[in-house]
């Protein structure tokens, strides 16, 4: 009797935890918004467009992007390659006297003009040498004189022109012209002067240093304009000539383009590499770009002229299976500018455009002067609200990938 007793209190129990567990799901149910979950007809999926969740766009706030006028130009297609920045004038001084360094009144990195005194070595044997020879000179003259003292009186032009020149060799005269000469240009060369304007740089010597013929002392460069020298490859090389536009970039100015134009092209290829050395030039008056700096060069190769280009950045891919590219177009409406995708064809390109070209009657196309966009425009459906920004991250949207 007790235990009929139990078991019909544990199944009391049991009934009313499984109501008031009905009851609690059918609230949670009937709390549920109607259009959670479904998708109505007002709620169309662009083809190749994923599902980013009720909160990505708002259907009346516009969103920030960036846009670009599409033009119509030459496409310039480039052949890229890597060099290392040089100086267009380099030259290591040397000594051409021997002695002690007396004075070194300049440092490196200092711009000097031609003729700037640079390294003064001692002049005391120097001096002492010159006037060794200056003496030797009058006591050659004397000597000379005495000789041809009554040479004058001679009718004969040609006896006297031999008497004259057997005495300048008897009286050494000739030698010790020579040598004072010599002299003179021993004592020049102990100043050693800028051969051209320049910077300083590798200064090896300082004052009290001993130095010999030939010593290195330090040397000048020529920073005004910069050469970059590239090896390109030897199929390329037909597209380019001197005077083209370049375009190079430096590692230690990340971001930054320095235009330049192509100087030479050296009609020799290299057997072993296939690739022909051109050179570059660059203006560098304000001397940041400095010798040894690694180089990414891109030279104008090939003219492409009256094509309608877009930036890169424009161009998308989207469809499920077979990828289709396509654009946005930035499009004024009574609701406010709109972004329209546009299916497009590309043609050629470069590091910066694309060109859009025409192939069969149903494909899209852009026109010069529509502006298309560039930034914050990956995650776009078909008619949003946009407006133009100059900065998409700034404006609180969301970046280009």
């Amino acid at each position: 009797m007790s235990h009929s007793r139990r078991t019909l209190s544990l199944v009391t129990v049991v009934l009313i935890l499984g109501g008031l567990g009905a009851g609690v799901a059918w609230r949670l149910l009937a709390s549920r918004p109607a259009t959670e979950g479904t998708v109505t007809e007002d709620q169309p999926q662009l083809p190749g467009v994923a599902e980013e969740g009720p909160s990505q766009f708002s259907a009346t706030v516009a969103q920030p992007v960036g846009g670009a006028e599409v033009v119509r130009d030459t496409l310039w297609i480039r052949v890229g390659a890597a060099g290392q920045a040089e100086a267009i004038r380099r030259t290591t001084l040397l000594a051409q006297v021997e002695g002690v360094v007396r004075s070194v009144p300049v440092r490196e990195n200092l711009t000097v003009g031609s003729g700037t005194p640079l390294v003064q070595i001692d002049t005391t044997e120097l001096a002492l040498g010159l006037a060794q020879a200056r003496a030797d000179l009058l006591a050659a003259e004397t000597d000379y004189r005495q000789r041809t003292l009554f040479d004058d009186e001679i009718t004969d032009l040609a006896l006297r022109a031999d008497r004259e020149r057997i005495a300048r060799s008897m009286s050494g005269l000739d030698q010790a012209e020579v040598r004072l000469r010599q002299a003179d240009l021993q004592l020049q060369r102990s100043r050693v002067l800028a051969p051209f304007r320049g910077r300083i740089a590798d200064i090896r010597v300082v004052e009290g240093q001993h130095v010999s013929v030939g010593s290195d002392l330090l040397t000048v460069v020529d920073l005004d304009l910069i050469k970059v020298e590239v090896r390109v490859l030897e199929a390329e090389l037909g597209f380019l000539s001197e005077g083209r536009r370049a375009e190079v970039t430096f590692a230690a100015f990340p971001g930054e383009v320095f235009g330049g134009a192509i100087e030479t092209i050296n009609p020799v290829v290299d057997p072993e590499s296939r690739t022909g050395r051109v050179t570059v030039l660059l203006p560098n008056a304000d001397g940041r770009i400095k010798p040894g700096m690694y180089a990414e060069v891109s030279l104008d190769a090939e003219a492409l002229p009256d094509r309608v280009l877009v930036p890169r950045s424009a161009i998308l891919e989207r469809g499920e299976g077979r990828r289709r590219t396509m654009l946005f177009v930035y499009e004024e409406s009574e609701r406010g500018a709109l972004a329209k995708w546009r299916y497009v064809n590309t043609g050629r390109e470069n590091d910066t455009h694309v060109e859009i070209v025409v192939e069969g009657a149903e494909q899209g196309t852009v026109e010069p002067g529509e502006v298309v966009l560039i930034d914050g425009h990956h995650y776009l459906a078909h008619d949003t609200p946009i407006r133009l920004v100059d900065d998409v991250v700034a404006e609180g949207g969301r970046p280009g990938r």
